[in-house]
Order: C-alpha cells, then sequence, then structure tokens
C-alpha cells in the first residue's frame, strides 16, 4: 500500500510544474493550485510523445517539475546521522545521484497518469516565524478509493519562497521510508555506495507497465 501511495506522491508532486516565472511560489496554496491546472494540460497534450518515447517524460520532470522540489534540502534530511564525519565532497555527489534518482523516479510513475481529480484541503494559515507547511490533499481516483495525502513544503528564509521535500501518507513520510530503506547501507558501506546504487537506477529506462 505504501508503495502505491508513494507513486501516487510523485503523481501529484508533478502539479508542482511550471515555468518559475509565472508562479509566485511565496503562496504555497496558490502555487500547487495553479501549477495543478497547467501540468496536466501539457501532460494531455503530450501523450502521443510520450507513448513514443516514455523517457521524455524526464525531460518534462526535469524542466517542470525540479524548479518547485527543494531536492537538495530532501537528500540532506535523507542523511540525517550518516552526514556526521561524511566528506563534503561526498556528500555532494549524493546529492546530484539522489536529485537524477527524483527525476527517473517521477518520471517513471507519470507512465500510470490517468487524468485523476485532485480536492485540495483548506488552505493554511501561515505567520511570519513558520518556515515548514503541510498542503493536504485528496486524490480522487474512482472506482478505488480516494487517497489522502499531505505535502510538506519549506520556505527558504532569504527570498520567501517555498518548495515541496517531502509527504506523508497514512502516517509514514517519503524520507522516513527511504532512510529505512538506505540506513544499513549508508552506515555500512557510506554515501557513495548508495549514490551510485541511485546512479544506476536513475539511468534506467523509462517503461509503461500494467497499472495493477
Amino acid at each position: 500500500m505504501l508503495k502505491k501511495l508513494v507513486l501516487t506522491f510523485v503523481s501529484l508532486i508533478f502539479t508542482f510544474s511550471v515555468s518559475a516565472a509565472e508562479v509566485d511560489k511565496t503562496q504555497p496554496y496558490e502555487m500547487m493550485k495553479q501549477v495543478s491546472d497547467r501540468t496536466f494540460s501539457r501532460l494531455k497534450a503530450e501523450q502521443p510523445k510520450i507513448q513514443q518515447n516514455p523517457d521524455y517524460l524526464k525531460v518534462v520532470v526535469e524542466e517542470e517539475l525540479m524548479p518547485y522540489v527543494n531536492d537538495k534540502y530532501a537528500a540532506l534530511k535523507l542523511l540525517g546521522r550518516n552526514l556526521k564525519g561524511a566528506k563534503r565532497e561526498d556528500v555532494n555527489v549524493f546529492i546530484g545521484t539522489f536529485r537524477e534518482y527524483l527525476i527517473s523516479s517521477y518520471a517513471q510513475v507519470l507512465t500510470q497518469y490517468t487524468d485523476q481529480d485532485i480536492v485540495f484541503g483548506p488552505e493554511p494559515v501561515l505567520t511570519s516565524s513558520k518556515s515548514i507547511t503541510g498542503i493536504k490533499v485528496e486524490i480522487v481516483d474512482a472506482p478505488r478509493p480516494n487517497i489522502k495525502l499531505e505535502f510538506k513544503l519549506r520556505k527558504d528564509k532569504r527570498s520567501g519562497e517555498w518548495e515541496a521535500f517531502d509527504m506523508i501518507a497514512e502516517g509514514v513520510s517519503l524520507i522516513s521510508s527511504k532512510q529505512s530503506e538506505w540506513s544499513g547501507k549508508l552506515r555500512q558501506e557510506g554515501v557513495l555506495a548508495v549514490a551510485q546504487d541511485l546512479k544506476e537506477l536513475a539511468a534506467k529506462p523509462i517503461r509503461f507497465e500494467s497499472k495493477e
């Protein structure tokens, strides 16, 4: 179930995408709603190209999604205690490969796009001192049960702009689940070993798979 929710999260987080010049990133709630409409419109329009070359989804991710995801913060948060004693250059390699992994993962999940409806929860109350917020959404995926998610966003204190870094589904965060998955290897073999695994995963071609 968690795997399915994570896949759904990747589809949802694509709703952040659109040209940075057109979206006010200081208003996270409106940003998500605005970008949602535009992104799904693009996916519909480019389905023939995507069907012909699924790897094109990686281009879409790079151009549309990544400007709205704080992949560096997510990578560092995922490393957690493993940052202690790690070389700066090794951490930088991990951050880069983690970004590649995210791009590939998001692209793969977008092959399951079937024009799902998204309902946003109430707009969160933001204060000047608040740097982390959550935005709740519900995915209407009939005839399957609806799925409730919460996106976590972080505000850059200098620019005042918000970016996504995590998602919580059924009480489990994406970052926490990946920490559990990779903690053993990070501890035993180090940051570069996991970075190499991420690089290999990111290099895999995008394929259309059964939705079941």
